[in-house]
């Protein structure tokens, strides 16, 4: 498969011109080791060559000799050895662009201890958006849109089918040349090897697979939801009656923790913000797994199922938007929140730069359901102290299909198929 151009292109370039390594992470089959293929001269897979990770564990100079920016793949099976030898070898030649770093889970603090500050910065991948995999034009981006740019879209119509099969693919890059059956099941085979394999290798070996299963089924059923421990361990109790695979609490949170490790699980973060009512600030994430395909992949839910189920196929089109959002922010230098507050008023995603600029967008499947977001916007809007956070930069509602543009009142349509970085 040809290499298809990432956004983390640009990032990875910038992050090498200005720091000795630079380290990648994201979620397995997310495409990071062919993204940093693309920046470095020689490379040292640790997953795969049994000789030099024996040979880093005698002499690490040894391995990390290549010449630069050498990427080191899977560097994790061995972190603190590689970061400790990677932290000398870039203060050792006073020069950037010297090492990628790319690892599908995170290690534990211990392998991090010696500090990296000036010698490592960190680059995030996640699976495809809908614009790096050719499913959005871009023509109405967020940089654009966050700073108060004003483009209109020809109308764009993804019906509801289509959404779904999105979803179900998924953005993961070896996903695009399989058909959509063979792409559902190697979706489910991507969690039967977290719930087997995987979870076990970061959160030690007695993790019972079909525990881990419910847990992640309790996951999907609550997508785009408040993350309530609570509500997920009573979910799996109620769903283990026949087999007894219910968790407890604390187990519950060695398995959150474990699945962020792996980056599976990202949650969503509540925007906190200055309020001109005497409403409160709701501060609970939302959950969201790394790529809506996997929820559905948990859920067992085709394309066919999601269109008869719109209540199950809404959450997971707010969670492919979620995903999306969060790689357009990344190339813009900026974050993806929520808002909730005590009265009940709801936002599905806050955008804001480093800068304090923000947005503010609702996702909605129907084009019927706009004006009603639009008008919950303006009362977000409203509710905001502007005198300390400054004005909203956009205002918009992003949704499956029609047209974009700017409304009378202020609030920008977006169709999914239009959004881009």
């Amino acid at each position: 498969m040809d290499y298809l151009p990432r956004i983390a292109d640009a990032l990875l370039a910038d992050r090498l011109a200005s720091t000795g390594a630079v380290l990648i992470e994201g979620p397995r089959a997310c495409g990071k080791t062919r993204t940093a293929e693309q920046a470095t001269r020689s490379a040292v897979y640790l997953d795969r060559d049994e000789a030099a990770f024996t040979a880093l564990q005698v002499d690490p100079s040894l391995v990390l000799s290549g010449e630069p920016p050498q990427l080191v793949d899977e560097w994790q099976l061995d972190a603190t050895r590689v970061w400790n030898q990677v932290r000398a070898q870039v203060d050792a030649r006073q020069e950037v662009g010297q090492f990628v770093l790319t690892g599908s889970s995170v290690p534990d603090d211990d392998a991090r201890r010696h500090s990296g500050a000036g010698r490592f910065a960190r680059l995030v991948m996640r699976p495809m958006s809908l614009f790096e995999s050719g499913d959005s034009t871009g023509t109405m981006s967020l940089k654009a849109l966050l700073a108060a740019r004003r483009s209109t879209a020809a109308r764009v119509d993804i019906d509801v089918l289509r959404i779904a099969e999105l979803i179900v693919r998924g953005g993961w890059p070896l996903n695009l040349t399989m058909s959509l059956a063979r792409a559902a099941a190697a979706n489910r085979d991507y969690l039967r090897s977290i719930a087997e394999v995987d979870l076990a290798r970061v959160a030690g070996p007695r993790r019972d697979p079909s525990r881990v299963t419910r847990f992640l089924q309790a996951l999907a059923r609550n997508t785009a939801m408040e993350h309530v421990v609570t509500r997920l361990v009573a979910e799996t109790v109620a769903d283990a009656q026949d087999d007894g695979a219910s968790i407890t609490g604390p187990t519950a949170y060695q398995y959150q923790d474990a699945l962020t490790r792996l980056m599976v699980l990202e949650l969503q973060p509540a925007w906190a913000t200055h309020l001109r009512s005497r409403a409160r600030l709701r501060d609970k994430p939302r959950t969201h797994l790394i790529d809506p395909s996997l929820a559905a992949a948990a859920l067992d839910a085709s394309p066919a199922k999601l269109t008869r189920d719109l209540n199950a196929l809404g959450p997971l089109f707010e969670s492919l938007v979620v995903r999306d959002m969060r790689v357009y922010a990344d190339a813009v230098d900026a974050s993806v929140h929520h808002y909730r507050d005590s009265d009940n008023l709801e936002v599905d995603i806050i955008v804001e730069a480093r800068d304090g600029t923000w947005g503010a967008f609702e996702v909605r499947l129907g084009t019927g359901q706009i004006d009603a977001a639009a008008a919950n916007l303006l009362k977000f809007a409203h509710k905001v102290d502007t005198a300390k956070v400054g004005e909203p930069a956009v205002l918009g509602v992003i949704t499956a299909s029609g047209y974009g543009l700017t409304r009378p009142d202020g609030v920008v349509t977006i169709p999914v198929g239009t959004l881009g970085p």
